[in-house]
């Protein structure tokens, strides 16, 4: 409104000089001026009063890549505005407003990145022809979590992954149910059904079974995000743990997630109960938080270690029965046992290959 103001003030000043100066020529310039200004103003004014813009926005979580929806409302006001302009952050352009009484647009923007997302308010611009006089409206910011995607497993026929392939049962008592992991020498007090008969038939050294429970028999993956090159492969890494996680829960009816700060792995089961947290939890991570404890990684079950950066692994990796490197960049010399997400995953098998990775 200031620039109406000034206008309609020069106006008066030109009508002042007139009179003093007794010059009748500036009089039309300065009724001329003062009716700009003032009209200008007014009706902009009346334009903006009433004026609205409402935007209703999707789900508070979308995945990368997936459709969001967003859809705004405008409300004109008491007079149709000269020119009036809606000016939505999502959409990148202007969009007109003064076709008719109240307009509703939809839109569906994508998202190519996790994390939280401020979305800026969408304004309604409100001026004259010369935009003499300027009103805005505004709607309430938005906020979105964008979570990452979860993309398929491609599995070679001839990778053998532990946890990869289709499961017919699980263990009926998760608490409490084992499994046989490996033998071990007898200890005294031990219970007779532990022993293991066939060993001692053939060797004649008394072994027996070491039992493991079912939780510890799941396949494990870690996510280790230090020192990514770049945040794409720090995003690529995030959505890799994602995918796999889900992969395995479903195909190996359960496995277990070890994140940074957290002193025990986070078990997820074939129904995927408690993942939605974990999911937030991946969107949020950032490659400050540093590595992931490497005390509780002697498990039975396959280890799927995940790399964002050019870091060593730790012994507990190479010591783990049937453990996996994936990282985004290539391993020269290597054949990827699986692909996920723009990373690949080797086996680690022999110590060479170990040394290599």
């Amino acid at each position: 409104m200031r620039r109406a103001l000034r206008a309609a003030c020069f106006g008066v000043l030109l009508c002042i000089g007139g009179g003093a100066f007794d010059l009748p020529s500036l009089y039309v310039p300065g009724v001329g001026m003062i009716l700009i200004g003032v009209g200008a103003a007014s009706w902009v004014w009346l334009a903006a009063f009433g004026a609205e813009v409402v935007r209703e926005v999707g789900p508070p979580t979308v995945q990368e890549q997936e459709p969001f929806p967003v859809r705004l409302r405008v409300k004109q006001g008491m007079l149709p505005p000269p020119t009036a302009q809606l000016i939505e952050p999502l959409v990148g352009r202007p969009l007109s407003a003064r076709e008719q009484r109240a307009r509703q647009v939809r839109v569906n923007v994508r998202f190519a990145r996790r994390g939280r997302r401020v979305i800026e308010p969408a304004r309604l611009l409100i001026r004259d022809s010369l935009s003499l006089a300027v009103r805005e409206a505004e709607s309430e910011p938005a906020e979105v979590l964008v979570l990452p995607r979860i993309e398929p497993v491609v599995v070679g026929a001839a990778s053998g992954l532990a946890g990869m392939e289709p499961v017919s049962g699980s263990l009926t008592e998760a608490a409490a149910e084992l499994e046989l992991h490996s033998l071990r020498p007898y200890r005294a007090g031990a219970p007779a059904s532990r022993i293991h008969w066939p060993t001692v038939a053939r060797t004649g050294v008394m072994m027996e079974r070491r039992l493991v429970a079912e939780s510890d028999a799941r396949p494990l993956v870690v996510l280790d995000p230090s020192n990514p090159p770049s945040i794409d492969e720090l995003d690529r890494a995030v959505r890799a743990t994602a995918s796999l996680v889900v992969h395995l829960a479903r195909r190996a009816h359960g496995c277990s997630l070890l994140l940074p700060g957290q002193r025990r792995p986070i078990d997820i089961d074939a129904e995927l109960r408690g993942w939605p947290a974990i999911h937030v939890r991946l969107a949020l991570l950032e490659a400050r938080e540093g590595p992931p404890s490497s005390r509780r990684l002697e498990r039975s079950g396959a280890l799927y270690w995940v790399s964002a950066g050019r870091g060593s692994l730790p012994p507990g990796v190479k010591r783990a029965a049937g453990s996996y490197f994936i990282t985004p960049e290539p391993v020269n010399g290597r054949a990827a046992a699986f692909t996920v997400a723009g990373c690949a995953g080797y086996r680690l098998g022999s110590p060479r290959e170990r040394r290599a990775a």
